[in-house]
């Protein structure tokens, strides 16, 4: 694995090494310390978790890690994201972190000769933030296969919502999506109703309203969460053993009632906890893969 920006960069047997890994990492395993070497987390949108854990991750390992902030940075002058990458590979980084809002931004930085990991790229895909994703739902059931999943909300705009469909799907689960109409990606999977699956399913995924992303209002905090949030009711319906997961932030009392963020069933943040030793993980697979 020269670069992790998407999941099929990784094979089925990857993914499970991945998952095995930083399991084993959680559970009191030691990382060999590199501090030769040099990696630049490069954030073009904002993030608190993914950012953040990173770090944690790398500060692990004993990387140098070379600050960046985009408002300090030659990119403000309008230096091109190529240039500002091969500038850090030529001044001695060895990886690169990269999250940025244009879909496939990776595609022009391929004459790079250091790794990318993609911390996501707009729209497109989140394949670290899948990984921790598929870590939790192993570490709670043992498998993936078989298991069945709701994905609810923001569809068509989630990053987090394509990698999870495409890895999950190719790992034998049973994926169904709940979203408004205007949410739908015909690209993707099944659209049901929330109330139809909720009694059905091992886990259900909620999705932030990406607020940010929408041109306009289309619906009602209110009448969003009426239909499409995880509220006490619906709770009340999921099966015994059900879990449900939210990558964060949480837009409360929209995707999910503020009470159930932290409720029984929530491993919503043991999925941020999960998060840094899968970026461990990904960390050391690279520099292993690399030959750094």
């Amino acid at each position: 694995m020269k670069n992790l920006v998407k999941m099929a960069d990784l094979t089925n047997e990857e993914v499970y090494e991945l998952i095995e890994r930083a399991l084993q990492l959680k559970n009191g395993a030691k990382v060999n310390p590199r501090e030769d070497l040099f990696v630049s987390n490069l954030f073009f949108e904002n993030s608190t978790r993914t950012k953040c854990s990173f770090e944690v991750a790398q500060h692990h390992h004993k990387l140098n890690i070379l600050n960046f902030e985009t408002y300090t940075s030659s990119i403000s002058k309008g230096e091109t994201l190529y240039d500002t990458c091969k500038t850090l590979e030529m001044i001695g980084c060895n990886i690169l972190v990269i999250r940025h809002p244009q879909v496939e931004y990776y595609r022009q930085l391929e004459n790079l000769t250091i790794p990318i990991i993609s911390g996501g790229d707009g729209s497109g895909e989140h394949p670290s933030q899948c990984l921790l994703d598929l870590m939790t739902m192993y570490e709670v059931f043992g498998k993936i296969e078989g298991l069945k999943i709701a994905i609810v909300g923001d569809i068509r705009n989630s990053r987090v919502a394509r990698s999870n469909y495409i890895t999950l799907t190719r790992l034998g689960a049973n994926v169904t999506f709940v979203c408004p109409e205007v949410f739908k990606d015909p690209t993707l999977g099944e659209v049901a109703e929330f109330d139809e699956v909720i009694e059905q399913v091992d886990v259900c995924m909620l999705l932030r309203v990406q607020h940010e992303r929408h041109d306009s209002v289309f619906i009602s905090k209110e009448e969003y969460h009426h239909h499409y949030g995880l509220t006490q009711a619906r709770y009340d319906k999921l099966q015994e053993h059900a879990i449900i997961m939210h990558p964060a932030p949480v837009n409360r009392g929209v995707e999910i009632a503020d009470e159930l963020v932290e409720s029984p069933k929530s491993v919503i943040f043991e999925q941020m906890r999960n998060g840094m030793y899968m970026r461990q993980a990904i960390i050391e697979k690279i520099i292993k893969d690399n030959h750094l």
